[in-house]
């Protein structure tokens, strides 16, 4: 059992996304059991929340102990995760605010990999500062539809942010509000209708990898937004497989010294 209290207006599945990483991924399964109580009455919906509330979580001694990230890297300055397919961002950095509460990036809930989060004021913003100047090199791997024209290529477009929808749209040319994408990709190995490819962001916007693919024919296996709707039944796949697979640093100064630490996900794509 767990406990927290609500500190603005939301909805439920948001609330626990935020706070409690086992929460999140039994949410469904809590809802239908009918294992959630807010302020001691029992909810099998969605319900609006009002600053105040309090939520109780009856997790299963399973989902209690169910991993969300591993540790791949600590030091006291920063600490990188490993993230679980399902976790949300917000509620990994809740659940590691004792420990490191600077958040420097996000994933998407269903995108496992690395995420660096600092420990300090000083190297968060160095950081944040690292990622916005490109110092820093981000690798997926991810599982894609098998369209692609070219075995591998640097990808230039625009891409637009659709608040309202939590979307993003990808266009070819400069368009009103949107920016530029530089999305670079190696097939590295066929299975057919699917491949394995290799992708590193040379820009990092919302959702960049999983738009940009798309628009070009080759959505990543899974995506339910971006996604080929007859692939992901094919492959009974209902969350993107892609894996933040590995980080590296140039840095100058104060943390060059993380130019020499290796950053590896333990994930990697595997069909469900």
């Amino acid at each position: 059992m767990k406990t927290f209290t609500c500190t603005a207006k939301t909805k439920l599945r948001d609330f626990t996304d935020g706070v409690y990483p086992q929460g999140s991924f039994a949410f469904n399964a809590l809802i239908r059991r009918g294992d959630i109580r807010v302020n001691g009455v029992k909810t099998r919906s969605d319900i609006p929340l009002e600053t105040g509330d309090v939520v109780t979580y009856y997790t299963t001694q399973a989902e209690e102990a169910k991993p969300y990230f591993l540790a791949v890297y600590e030091d006291e300055n920063v600490l990188v995760a490993d993230k679980f397919s399902g976790v949300t961002s917000e509620a990994l950095f809740f659940a590691l605010s004792d420990r490191a509460a600077y958040p420097v990036h996000r994933l998407d809930r269903n995108t496992c990999g690395l995420m660096v989060i600092a420990k300090n004021e000083e190297s968060g913003s160095a950081l944040t500062e690292a990622f916005k100047q490109r110092q820093v090199e981000k690798v997926y791997l991810c599982f894609a539809k098998n369209a692609f024209k070219r075995e591998s290529g640097v990808l230039t477009a625009y891409l637009k942010k659709d608040e309202k929808k939590s979307t993003v749209r990808v266009f070819g040319s400069p368009s009103g509000g949107a920016v530029r994408i530089v999305t670079e990709y190696r097939v590295i190995k066929n299975y057919g209708d699917y491949a394995l490819v290799r992708v590193t962001l040379h820009t990092g916007k919302t959702h960049q990898i999983r738009a940009h693919l798309a628009y070009i024919g080759c959505p990543v296996l899974g995506d339910e937004k971006y996604g080929d709707e007859k692939l992901n039944d094919k492959y009974h796949a209902r969350r993107q497989i892609l894996v933040a697979k590995s980080l590296s640093f140039s840095l100058e100064g104060k943390y060059s010294y993380l130019n020499d630490v290796k950053l590896t996900s333990s994930f990697f794509p595997e069909l469900p």
